[in-house]
C-alpha cells in the first residue's frame, strides 16, 4: 500500500469504547494522592429504548453507554419476533429512521438517517455486526442481509458527529447489529405468509465452563408481491468463545450467505396506478446471484480492574452478479462486484483518578485493506454485448483516535476526543490500461467534543459538537483525467442539543435539536459507465427529534417517535447557481413511527405498530413534484400456549395503503409499488 502513514494504526486500531461508573481505588500513574469518596454519580443517559434491553456481563472496552449523544437501542425481544422481509425493515421501527425500499430482488432498500437519503448516491450511515464493519466500498449494506432476525441480541444506532469510534462511511452515525453469544439454548421459528412466503430460522446455543459456542441457520423463500419477484436467502453463521481465565477471552465469528431473486423492475406512472403487482416484459432475465462471507478473530483482555484492552482483525467478501433493465428505452446491464476487504481494529482503555476526578482516557483505531473489481456489460436476455466498465481499485483507509471522559462534579461529564484519518490506494482501468493514484485526501481532522449535565434524578442534558467526513465512492475517489486537481474530503461540522429524562420504569423522554453543515459534498453517479461522481456542493441539513415511551399500566407499553429534517443545498455549484436553497432529493420533511403493546395476561401479547414520513423531491432541482408519501400499520398477536411453544399472527399494511419508492430517469417517473396487505402465521418453539 502506498500510505506510509497508516503504520501507526498498527498499533492503535478500533472501535471506541465507554466505561461503567467509575469507581475503585485510586491509581499511582494518575495521582499520589488519595482520592475522597465521592457518592455513586448519575449514569448519564441519552438513549431511547424499544422493547426490553438485555445487560449481560462486558469488559469497559466494547460499550456504548457513555457516547454523549443520541443512541437508540431496540431490543431481542422485539427482534427475534418480528416478520420482516429484511432486517432494515426492523430498524426502521426505530426513531427518526427513514426505509428506503427499491423492493428489487437483493438490491431491496436500505436505512438512513440524519436528513442523508438511501438512494445510495451518498451513504452516510457505518454499519456494523458484532462491532465488525459491514459497508461495500460504495458504503452500501449488503451484509445486513446476513443477520436473521431470530438470532438478533440487540440493534444500537448512534447518531451525529461526535462518536470517534469510526471514520469511513460514519458521516452521520452508525448502526450496530449485535446477534446472539453465550448461554445454553435452541430456539427455532418457523412461519408461512403471503406471496407463498416459507422462513424458517434455528438458533443454538452452548456454553460449558470457559467454552461457547453460538449458531444460526435461515432459509427464506419468498414468490414476493409483484409479479418476477421471487427469491431465495440462506444464511449459516457461527460464533465460538474461549475463556482463558477471568481476564482474557478469545473469539471467533463465521458468517455465510447466498441469495438468487427475480427483479420485477420499476413501472410507469400508469401502470403503478392500473396494476401495482404487473412486471415490465423487458424485465423478464433481470436478477441477481449474490454471496457474502464474513469471518473474524477477537480478542479482549483485562490487565486490572483500571486497563482494558480489545482487538479484532476481519475479512468481508462480497460476490454479486445483477442483471437490470430500468426503462424500456434502456439497455439491459449486467453489473458484476467482487470485493474483499481485510482490517484490525483495536482499543486499549483505562480509568482512574487525576486529582482526585475520575478520568477515562481510550485511545485506538483502525484500518481496512479493500480489493475491488466492478465490471458492467450491456446485455440483451442475459447475453453480454459490450463490456462498458472494468476497474480494478485498491483502497486503503485507517485512522486513530483518543478520548476522554473527566467527571470534575457529581452532574457533569466532559468528553474531549480527537480523530484523524489517512486514504491511500491505486485505480486501474482494465479496458484501456489506464492506471490513477488516490485523490491526495492529506490527513484528514476530526475534533470533536461532548458534554453531559445531570441536574436533577433521571434528567440527563447534553451537547456535543464533532466532525466527520466523506471521500469519493468507488472510481470517485481517485485522481482520473480529465482532472487534474486533488479533490479535498468533504468535512462535515455538525452540533446537538437534547435532554433525556426517565422515570424508572414508567415513562422515557427525549428530544434533541441538530444541525450539519458540509462543504463538497459529492454524490455517485449511479448508472454512470464510469461510476464517477457529482459535486452537490456545500449542504445544510437540521433537525428536531421527539421520543416518548410510557408503560402507564401493567402489560401495556407505548411509545411514539417524530422527526423534523431539513437537507438544503446552502452553495450549489458554479455551474448551478439556481439550485441554492433547494431541498436535497428523497429527504421527507416528516419521518414518524410509534407503537402499542398490550398483554392482558401472561400468556397473549397484542401489539400495534406504525410508521410514515411526508413526501420528497426526486431531484435537486425539485422540478418534478414530490411523491413518496406514507404511512403504514402493521398489527400482530402471539399466544404462548406453554413455556416452549409461541404461536403468533401478523397483519403488515393492515389498511393495504398503496405506497411507494420513485425516482426520476430523466424524463420520466419510475415507481416500485411497495408489498399490499400481507399475513404471516408463525410458530416458536424454545428449549
Amino acid at each position: 500500500m502506498k500510505i506510509s502513514s497508516l503504520a501507526l494504526a498498527a498499533g492503535l486500531l478500533g472501535t471506541l469504547t465507554s466505561t461503567p461508573a467509575f469507581a475503585g481505588a485510586p491509581d499511582p500513574l494518575a495521582s499520589t494522592a488519595t482520592p475522597k469518596p465521592r457518592p455513586a454519580a448519575q449514569q448519564a443517559d441519552t438513549s431511547f429504548s424499544v422493547g426490553e434491553i438485555v445487560v449481560t456481563a462486558r469488559g469497559m472496552a466494547g460499550s456504548s453507554d457513555n457516547v454523549l449523544t443520541s443512541v437508540d437501542r431496540m431490543g431481542g425481544d422485539v427482534a427475534q419476533r418480528a416478520d420482516v422481509d429484511n432486517v432494515y425493515e426492523l430498524i426502521g421501527q426505530m426513531p427518526g429512521i427513514q426505509v428506503t425500499d427499491f423492493n428489487q430482488g437483493t438490491t431491496s432498500g436500505k436505512f438512513s438517517m440524519r436528513g442523508f437519503n438511501g438512494e445510495g448516491n451518498i451513504n452516510a450511515v457505518k454499519l456494523l455486526i458484532d462491532g465488525i464493519p459491514s459497508n461495500s466500498n460504495d458504503g452500501n449494506m449488503p451484509y445486513i442481509d446476513v443477520a436473521f432476525p431470530l438470532n438478533i441480541a440487540a440493534i444500537e444506532v448512534v447518531r451525529g458527529t461526535s462518536d470517534p469510534r469510526h471514520g469511513l462511511h460514519a458521516i452521520a452515525g452508525s448502526a450496530n447489529i449485535l446477534t446472539r453469544s453465550g448461554g445454553s439454548y435452541v430456539d427455532a421459528r418457523a412461519s408461512v405468509g403471503s406471496y407463498d412466503t416459507l422462513e424458517g430460522q434455528l438458533v443454538a446455543g452452548l456454553e460449558r465452563g470457559a467454552v461457547s459456542q453460538n449458531y444460526q441457520i435461515a432459509y427464506r423463500d419468498s414468490d414476493g408481491y409483484r409479479d418476477h419477484s421471487s427469491s431465495q436467502r440462506l444464511s449459516l453463521s457461527g460464533r465460538w468463545g474461549l475463556a482463558l481465565g477471568e481476564d482474557v477471552r478469545l473469539g471467533a465469528i463465521a458468517r455465510y450467505y447466498e441469495a438468487d431473486a427475480e427483479e420485477p423492475g420499476y413501472l410507469t406512472f400508469a401502470d403503478s396506478r392500473a396494476d401495482p403487482r404487473m412486471t415490465n416484459d423487458y424485465n423478464i432475465s433481470d436478477g441477481d446471484s449474490r454471496t457474502i462471507q464474513q469471518y473474524a478473530v477477537t480478542l479482549d483482555a483485562s490487565f486490572s480492574d483500571r486497563l482494558d484492552w480489545s482487538a479484532m482483525a476481519y475479512h468481508n467478501r462480497f460476490r454479486d452478479d445483477r442483471y437490470v433493465k430500468f426503462s424500456a428505452a434502456a439497455s439491459q446491464q449486467r453489473r458484476l462486484t467482487a470485493e474483499d476487504h481485510f482490517g484490525l481494529s483495536t482499543a486499549l482503555h483505562w480509568h482512574g483518578y487525576l486529582s482526585e476526578i475520575p478520568l477515562m482516557l481510550e485511545a485506538g483505531g483502525n484500518v481496512e485493506w479493500q480489493d475491488n473489481r466492478s465490471a458492467r456489460w450491456l446485455s440483451v436476455e442475459r447475453v453480454p454485448t459490450s463490456q462498458t466498465r472494468d476497474q480494478q481499485f485498491d483502497l486503503t483507509v485507517g485512522g486513530v483516535y483518543v478520548q476522554a471522559i473527566l467527571e470534575p462534579a457529581a452532574w457533569l461529564r466532559i468528553t474531549p476526543a480527537y480523530r484523524i484519518d489517512r486514504v491511500g490506494g491505486d485505480f486501474s482501468n482494465r479496458l484501456n490500461g489506464s492506471a490513477a493514484p488516490i485523490n491526495d485526501y492529506g490527513s484528514i481532522e476530526q475534533p470533536k467534543l461532548s458534554v453531559a449535565i445531570l441536574p436533577a434524578e433521571g434528567v440527563t442534558l447534553y451537547g456535543n459538537w464533532g466532525r466527520t467526513f466523506q471521500i469519493g465512492l468507488g472510481s470517485g475517489a481517485y485522481l482520473i483525467p480529465p482532472r487534474q486537481q486533488d479533490l479535498a474530503p468533504s468535512i462535515n461540522t455538525g452540533w446537538e442539543l437534547g435532554a433525556k429524562y426517565r422515570l424508572g420504569e414508567t415513562v422515557e423522554a427525549r428530544v434533541a435539536y441538530w444541525e450539519q453543515s458540509a462543504t463538497g459534498e459529492i454524490a455517485r453517479k449511479l448508472n454512470d459507465p464510469l461510476g464517477d461522481f457529482e459535486n452537490v456542493g456545500a449542504t445544510d441539513r437540521r433537525g428536531v427529534d421527539v421520543q416518548l415511551g410510557v408503560k402507564p399500566a401493567s402489560g401495556l407499553s407505548l411509545w411514539a417517535a417524530v422527526a423534523w429534517q431539513e437537507a438544503t443545498i446552502a452553495q450549489p455549484p458554479a455551474d448551478s447557481p439556481q439550485l441554492v436553497g433547494n431541498a436535497i432529493n428523497h429527504t421527507p420533511r416528516w419521518l414518524w413511527s410509534g407503537g402499542a403493546e398490550y398483554a392482558p395476561s401472561e400468556s397473549l401479547s397484542l401489539s400495534l405498530t406504525g410508521r410514515g414520513q411526508s413526501s420528497y423531491h426526486l431531484t435537486t432541482a425539485n422540478a418534478e413534484g414530490k411523491w413518496g408519501e406514507l404511512a403504514v400499520f402493521d398489527a400482530a398477536a402471539r399466544f404462548r400456549v406453554n413455556e416452549r411453544l409461541e404461536l403468533g399472527l401478523a397483519v403488515k399494511n393492515l389498511g393495504d395503503r398503496y405506497y411507494e419508492y420513485v425516482w426520476w430517469d430523466g424524463s420520466q417517473t419510475l415507481h416500485s409499488p411497495a408489498n399490499g396487505r400481507n399475513v404471516t402465521a408463525s410458530a416458536r418453539l424454545r428449549f
